[in-house]
């Protein structure tokens, strides 16, 4: 993930995403970390459009909690209607006490 991290800082600054770059920003962090995972990542990342991808997280971020809120809507109604068919219940018991 850190070197995620990395790749971002780097293409935010406008720079290019290659292996010396990484491997320098790491190195400032004071990572140690292995030339073969920079090396995979770069790879990796040559064929992503970076902009559409920070877009695309940034739509699914915000469509999280719309979804979370309308289940917790949803679990509301539930115990609700729960509720309201317990009462009935509870009344139609009572009902046939009094008729016994």
């Amino acid at each position: 993930m850190k070197l995620v991290y990395a790749a971002l800082l780097l293409h935010s600054l406008g720079k290019e995403v290659d292996e010396a770059g990484v491997k320098k920003v790491m190195e400032a962090a004071g990572a140690s970390v292995e030339a073969a995972e920079i090396k995979a990542l770069v790879a990796n990342l040559k064929e992503v459009n970076i902009e559409e991808a920070i877009k695309g997280a940034s739509i699914m971020q915000a469509a999280a909690p719309a979804a979370a809120e309308s289940k917790g809507e949803e679990k509301k109604e539930e115990k609700a209607e729960e509720k309201k068919e317990e009462k009935a219940e509870e009344a139609a018991a009572g009902l046939g006490a009094l008729f016994g």
